[in-house]
């Protein structure tokens, strides 16, 4: 486990969370009336940057995005909430879950429509890697998500191995 030889203090998971929100406008939609996926993904990919920046207090790049199931569409005129939070570090990157909400501004419905995992690497300003704090997880969900980001990163890792080695 590399958080047990990380040297850095580790901070709680309470501290990456951010949450951005966003009105869906016509110019973001398609013919049909609803959000572009690729808009949706950009706001997935910004509001997990924000929390990664949030932990590592550096900057940060995407290295990876987990499968996206749009559940929802998102029409004009609702809005998209988005809220992030750092699940697990591995030293040089970390994994962030996002969730993104869509709410009928009218009638104050919500609905889940998608959740994404996305990996980041924090850099310096040269791209070198950097050390990051490790994270705490602290309630049952937050470990939850902590002990499954370890099997998610497996798989990534060894996809990426396949895809290198073929």
């Amino acid at each position: 486990m590399n958080e047990t030889i990380n040297p850095l203090p580790g901070r709680p998971v309470r501290e990456s969370i951010s949450e951005m929100s966003e009105h869906a406008l016509p110019n973001d939609a398609n013919a049909l009336g609803n959000l572009f996926g690729g808009k949706v993904m950009s706001l997935v990919d910004l509001a997990g940057a924000l929390a990664a920046i949030r932990h590592a207090r550096c900057p940060v790049v995407t290295a990876s995005v987990d499968y996206l199931n749009f559940i929802h569409p998102v029409h004009i005129g609702q809005l998209v909430i988005l809220r992030s939070s750092v699940n697990r570090v591995f030293r040089t990157s970390l994994e962030v879950g996002v969730q993104v909400t869509v709410e009928d501004l009218l009638t104050g419905d919500r609905k889940h429509t998608c959740s994404a995992y996305l990996t980041f690497v924090a850099v310096d300003t040269h791209g070198g890697k950097v050390l990051i704090p490790p994270v705490i997880p602290e309630t049952d969900q937050e470990i939850r998500r902590f002990t499954e980001a370890d099997e998610r990163r497996r798989i990534r890792l060894e996809m990426r191995a396949k895809r290198q080695s073929s």
